[in-house]
């Protein structure tokens, strides 16, 4: 039986609440930066972000996209949001209401989490009142269909079974017949009807979240809980995300679970990065997905990698008062022993 965390006595009504899911390097964080973009100036927005790693990215990229004050933002670290019957998620959620009392209500999954622990979660009595479920939207790289690593795996057909929407992104970057190929894998499945929209560069506008889902009435084989594969255990056991900075100002954590490992590394404000060499090193990585904040000598930047494809994201000085630290996560099937030393001789 699902254990419910108690919410605020703050009474919270029927907040508009939106799933954003999709596989490694789908464009999530991408397209959530967009949203929080075009988000109406007068509403306030809180968005519920989930890592598979335990260093915690995804807030610092998000937050450094600008100083709005109307938007809150809190993660949930470690690959554990769909862990634990989604005790963390519940705890990381009630606070993030509690603060933020907002209009709309995003939440990110991690690439590799099961979003329909997520679903039971926020369709049980006791989040009945509080949230109202909208669109689930998931990112799809249609030239992932074309690997059977992507179309065999549970994570990766799940995330499109439940789905209101399903978003081709990247369609800048696909083949001739790579739109047809993935209006036809989302006709395969029959749960509910799907929409299928593409875009690329992650390009939302917060219109497509209004609307109520089909999710709440999923079939039971759709919802039920699997008992998914995270190698790590949190008891009695602190996330690197929120451990106290040593002396030495580096702290390295590894997380392990459904066929890949995750690397990550936190560095206190006085380590500062050569952006040139950090440039070099990053464009001839090959990962599954990097994420990072770098202090550099040019200013305070981010780094999203997928595949081959490094963006680099100029940051906010807000970004540099409020986190105060440079990070960064890896996920891949092997780390390269030498990565550490490399990225360490980037140290100035």
């Amino acid at each position: 039986m699902t254990k419910v965390i108690s919410v605020t006595k703050t009474a919270i009504h029927n907040v508009p609440t939106n799933i954003i899911t999709g596989f490694l390097g789908a464009g999530k964080t991408t397209v959530i930066m967009n949203l929080l973009k075009h988000k109406p100036a007068n509403e306030r927005w809180a968005v519920l972000v989930n890592e598979f790693g335990e260093i915690g990215v995804d807030g610092s990229l998000l937050q450094g996209q600008g100083s709005d004050k109307q938007v809150f933002i809190r993660e949930v670290p470690g690959g554990c949001m769909c862990c634990a019957a989604g005790v963390p998620m519940q705890v990381a959620l009630n606070q993030l209401l509690k603060e933020a009392k907002p209009d709309r209500l995003l939440i990110e999954p991690t690439g590799l989490g099961h979003p329909k622990e997520i679903l039971q979660v926020l369709n049980s009595e006791h989040y009945q009142k509080s949230l109202s479920i909208q669109k689930t939207i998931t990112l799809v790289d249609a030239r992932s269909l074309a690997d059977p690593r992507y179309t065999k795996h549970e994570t990766f057909n799940q995330q499109i079974a439940i789905a209101d929407i399903v978003v081709g992104n990247k369609q800048d970057l696909y083949q001739q017949g790579d739109h047809e190929k993935l209006q036809q894998y989302v006709e395969g499945f029959d749960e509910k009807p799907k929409q299928v929209v593409f875009t690329q560069h992650g390009e939302l506008l917060p219109d497509l979240l209004t609307g109520g889902t089909l999710t709440v009435n999923a079939p039971t084989h759709v919802l039920e809980h699997h008992e998914h594969n995270h190698e790590h255990s949190h008891e009695n056991k602190a996330i690197a995300s929120e451990l106290p900075m040593p002396e030495s100002g580096v702290i390295k954590a590894e997380n392990k679970g459904e066929g890949v490992v995750s690397v990550g590394w936190r560095f206190s404000a006085e380590k500062t990065f050569n952006h040139q060499k950090l440039q070099q090193l990053f464009s001839t990585l090959q990962v599954e997905r990097l994420k990072a904040v770098f202090i550099t000598d040019h200013g305070m930047i981010g780094y999203n990698l997928t595949g081959d494809d490094l963006k680099e994201i100029a940051l906010t000085e807000l970004v540099l008062s409020e986190l105060n630290e440079s990070k960064i996560e890896i996920i891949t099937n092997e780390i390269d022993d030498d990565f550490e030393t490399q990225l360490m001789a980037t140290i100035i």
